[in-house]
């Protein structure tokens, strides 16, 4: 395990704002949405929330980053399920 490695890699990509690469296949449902890169696990892969209430782990050279500020008008940090209080519950 390179330690160093996970460690700029966590430092690289901790809350960025990215896209998939959606010509792959199993990436091809994220097309279109922009995530955010939570942390970077021991296996050096992103760990992604895509506003859905899960969060995946995707290899760093299948992601894109996207500029903050686009980030931040294309993101809704409140759209998953995954909220401690969601706001649609009454």
């Amino acid at each position: 395990m390179d330690w160093n490695l996970n460690l700029r890699l966590k430092q690289e990509w901790t809350d960025q704002f990215v896209e998939a690469d959606s010509s792959r296949p199993e990436l091809k449902r994220f097309e279109g949405i922009v995530g955010r890169v939570v942390t970077v696990n021991m296996n050096n892969k992103c760990i992604v929330d895509f506003q859905d209430g899960a969060w995946y782990d995707i290899d760093p050279a299948f992601l894109r980053k996207i500029p903050k500020e686009e980030g931040q008008k294309r993101y809704n940090s409140k759209a998953n399920s995954a909220q401690p209080i969601p706001a649609r519950q009454s």
